[in-house]
């Protein structure tokens, strides 16, 4: 008797962007499997318009790519083998029928962003520490400035990053900043406290980036109570690094007390890549506008904000000590390339029985 041909796949891609042929092509040939491909517009300052999918295309799917297009319900997708995530965070997901009612296996993009959002942290470290708002004025202009008004300026080696959320992002911008001269410490929920638990294991990784084997941080901190991160906060941070995923443990993480700690010890610098409602925003504001004299903040760079988008009357804009773009520092040219390279990995590790990378953690929420 012959082998009973294994069924074809029917991968369901929902993204905002156009289908790159050669990606796509590269797994047909590669896997064998049925791919659609569907577009979904969104506007600045708008959600993603929900997928016009028929229910034939849903009931066909066995494996959904997506950034937060997800079935109306469980049943409509009964089919699903996988739902692959184009983003790292699963907060768009954590409400849906999907995520409650069933145990269908989610992977997500994280390690994509590494590189990008690294560059990105590492541009509004320097552009804060060397003034660039006041000489790009002076140069709008047409003036040639006068150094005085520059006030001081340090420059990065010796001080000390603190990487609030160890993951892909926190590893590669712990690498250059290493390479600055500066010391990193490390904050995880879990403890890493074996070299082995200091791996970045089981995720994706872009060639050369990141710290592989967890040895860079000359010291690691971990926990989700709040004496644990005030331990962590104590350790005279220059610059913090917001880095972890937002579930109802982090929410409003980092609020006045902890803002207390930053201000009253070193005057730190504030960087969130994460998600905006990780921090108390009205408390952020507070600390910002206080003078460093009696424990103010240095300043702050978000990509985040809470809510997105920020409000035109938000006092957060008019503030000289804060840099806001508008969730863009993870944009890049290669970012489908690394998403759908998770995907190819993940479908090779189902062809041999392995373990998925990128697996989420529905307990943890990431």
């Amino acid at each position: 008797m012959g082998e009973i041909p294994q069924q074809q796949e029917h991968i369901l891609c929902l993204l905002p962007f156009p289908e790159d042929a050669k990606i796509l092509d590269r797994l047909r040939q590669k896997y064998n499997v049925e791919i659609t491909y569907k577009q979904i517009f969104f506007g600045v300052g708008k959600a993603l318009e929900l997928a016009a999918v028929p229910d034939e295309t849903w009931h066909h799917a066995t494996i959904l790519v997506t950034l937060s297009s997800f079935p109306p319900s469980a049943e409509q997708a009964k089919n699903l083998k996988l739902i692959h995530l184009f983003s790292a965070g699963t907060d768009r997901l954590s409400n849906t029928p999907i995520w409650k009612d069933t145990k269908i296996p989610i992977t997500n993009s994280s390690g994509v962003h590494g590189p990008q959002i690294s560059e990105w942290v590492i541009m509004q470290i320097l552009s804060h520490s060397h003034k660039e708002k006041i000489l790009v004025e002076w140069q709008k202009k047409h003036v040639w400035g006068d150094y005085k008004q520059l006030g001081s300026m340090r420059d990065c080696v010796g001080q000390r990053l603190g990487v609030l959320g160890y993951g892909a992002i926190g590893r590669q911008a712990a690498r250059i900043c290493k390479a600055m001269g500066m010391d990193v410490i490390a904050y995880t929920a879990s403890p890493r406290t074996t070299p082995e638990s200091r791996k970045d294991e089981g995720k994706y990784i872009v060639p050369n980036t990141g710290d592989p084997d967890g040895t860079l941080p000359s010291a690691w901190y971990s926990g989700l109570d709040k004496e644990s991160l005030h331990n962590f906060l104590k350790q005279d941070i220059d610059i913090l690094l917001i880095s972890v995923p937002l579930t109802p443990q982090t929410r409003h993480f980092l609020s006045a007390a902890e803002f207390e700690i930053l201000g009253s010890k070193t005057n730190a610098f504030i960087i969130n890549i994460a998600r905006g409602g990780i921090i108390n925003q009205d408390d952020l504001i507070t600390y910002l506008k206080k003078p460093l004299s009696e424990g103010g903040l240095r300043g702050a760079a978000l990509d985040v904000t809470d809510p997105e988008p920020l409000p035109q009357d938000s006092e957060l804009w008019t503030l000289e000590n804060v840099a806001i773009t508008p969730h863009v520092s993870g944009l890049g040219t290669t970012y489908a390339e690394r998403s759908f390279a998770i995907l190819d990995a993940n479908l090779e590790n189902i062809e041999k029985g392995r373990d998925l990378i990128n697996l989420v953690d529905r307990k943890k929420g990431y």
